[in-house]
């Protein structure tokens, strides 16, 4: 290929218009912010950034869902080696989030009715950062469209309903606290076990949201 036709090639990967550029700055960009919350630096402030860091990454995503099959250039996937552990980031998000860390979901909502499940918000982000970053290091080696053929994909099979559940979990938390209204407890719950609503029903504790509300940074209304 010639210098002139790489220079084009390069300019256009580096359009900030481009789709693909758009797609992995915005995931870029909720890793980063996931690390940095997860640090527990400023915890008072921790569900409200993840609340509008989930939001802005299910736009990428339905960008994503919304856009035509991507088709990746070769077959097979290239070996990346080993996957970036994330069962410390997992174990800061939950220590963090405690007591509301647990909540229960109802995995597709098509389905016939089925008995809600016990989730963890820091599982979801956990298990949902490591679907993007595979795609990032594909990005990152230059494989754009591998990227975002992995991205796509795992939206529609794993992160997508993951991130959208824990925003629902996470709106829900912010709104009990904002209508001042009681929250049931959930993080004694077995994440392992299938509940229906009687054993929901026998298992949540009632706290009131002003309990959580300082130590989260949520204010109540007044």
């Amino acid at each position: 290929m010639s210098t002139s036709a790489d220079a084009t090639l390069h300019a256009k990967a580096s359009d900030p218009d481009d789709f693909a550029v758009q797609i992995a700055d915005q995931i870029e960009s909720f890793i980063v912010a996931v690390t940095e919350v997860a640090k527990g630096d400023e915890p008072d402030s921790a569900v409200p950034f993840l609340l509008l860091e989930v939001s802005q990454l299910l736009l990428a995503g339905g960008r994503l869902g919304a856009h035509e099959d991507i088709v990746p250039d070769e077959r097979y996937e290239p070996d990346l080696g080993p996957e970036p552990d994330v069962d410390e980031l997992r174990e800061r998000l939950a220590g963090m989030l405690d007591p509301v860390d647990v909540y229960s979901e109802v995995f597709d909502p098509y389905e016939p009715r089925k008995a809600p499940v016990a989730c963890r918000i820091s599982d979801d982000l956990a298990d949902v950062i490591t679907d993007l970053r595979h795609g990032m290091a594909h990005y990152r080696a230059g494989r754009t469209t591998e990227a975002l053929w992995w991205w796509q994909f795992s939206y529609f099979s794993n992160w997508g309903s993951t991130a959208s559940a824990c925003l629902r979990a996470l709106q829900s938390l912010v709104a009990h606290v904002r209508l001042n209204q009681p929250l049931e407890e959930l993080d004694g719950l077995d994440t392992d076990q299938d509940l229906g609503e009687d054993a929901l029903a026998e298992e949540a504790g009632k706290v009131m949201a002003e309990e959580i509300a300082g130590p989260l940074g949520l204010r109540p209304v007044k």
